[in-house]
């Protein structure tokens, strides 16, 4: 009696069949399924961080610097859904945009980060000099010191809504005017000179040369700025929150005021402090204010 064959055991398959259009099946390896496919990371979709790469992002700050033409642009990102809302823009200035995946904007800029679909990478603007400022509305402002991204950033949309001349900083203990303080800017930096100085108590003695009228705002100012005598051109000076103007910029200023806070606080975040100043310095600085002489 023969003995019945015995079945060799046959290998298992590593493949996995796939309809193609003409409904013939073939067979193609599972490491090119689409679920194995992995995306480049993050670090090699964007250039790594330096200090002659500015990041700007959020729709208006995007637009600003794209229709400004005042940057080197060395490349725009966006969604494939935002990329109709930017797309003539982009044209106007011959950029081609990149098409990136939100995942990849929030990965690179922090899952807090509000950049909506909008990344620019771009070179810094030129230095500029306190010789550069050109007097039109006769008003600048000097912050001494003011590190918070969010505060400058409000401070320097403010400063553009009020058509101020410039923005006086300090090199040291100041914040890089990118990321989250050009967002917050929303298209300002683009139209604002900013003038970066070493020796801020220099810069002052500088403006004064030049016939600026210099007031420091504090809470604890000697006048009230609704009250005190104004003459264009005219340098607004704000410190920081913690520790206010440094003695050497309070001795290079012409007067000391503050504003009338009627309610129990008696203070207010620098950014809006520096809102409700130009507010009221708007309505002042008309034909009937003097220009120094």
């Amino acid at each position: 009696m023969k003995r019945p064959k015995s079945k060799t055991p046959q290998p298992v398959s590593i493949l996995k069949k796939s309809t193609n259009f003409t409904g013939r099946k073939k067979e193609i390896p599972l490491s090119s399924s689409p679920s194995r496919v992995q995306t480049l990371p993050v670090k090699k979709i964007f250039r790594p961080i330096s200090p002659d790469i500015i990041v700007i992002y959020g729709f208006h700050a995007v637009v600003a610097t794209l229709t400004a033409k005042k940057r080197q642009i060395l490349d725009l990102y966006v969604t494939q859904n935002t990329l109709p809302r930017i797309i003539e823009i982009a044209n106007a200035r011959g950029i081609d945009p990149k098409i990136v995946e939100v995942k990849n904007l929030s990965a690179h800029l922090g899952e807090e980060a509000v950049h909506q679909g909008f990344l620019i990478e771009a070179r810094p603007l030129p230095d500029a000099d306190v010789a550069d400022i050109e007097t039109l509305t006769g008003v600048i402002l000097v912050l001494d010191q003011i590190t918070d991204p969010h505060n400058v950033g409000a401070i320097v949309r403010t400063a553009c809504a009020y058509g101020v001349d410039a923005l006086i900083v300090t090199q040291r203990h100041s914040p890089n005017f990118s990321g989250v303080l050009a967002k917050i800017a929303s298209g300002g930096l683009e139209h604002l000179l900013i003038v970066n100085v070493t020796n801020l108590a220099r810069a002052l003695e500088d403006l004064h040369a030049r016939g600026y009228l210099i007031v420091g705002l504090d809470s604890q100012g000697t006048e009230l700025i609704s009250e005190i005598k104004l003459s264009k051109p005219l340098a607004l000076v704000f410190g920081s929150e913690d520790r206010g103007l440094r003695r050497l910029t309070r001795e290079n200023c012409d007067a000391m005021a503050r504003l009338h806070l009627p309610g129990p606080i008696q203070s207010l975040n620098v950014s809006n402090a520096c809102a409700a100043v130009l507010s009221q310095i708007n309505l002042r600085l008309d034909k009937s204010c003097p220009e120094a002489p």
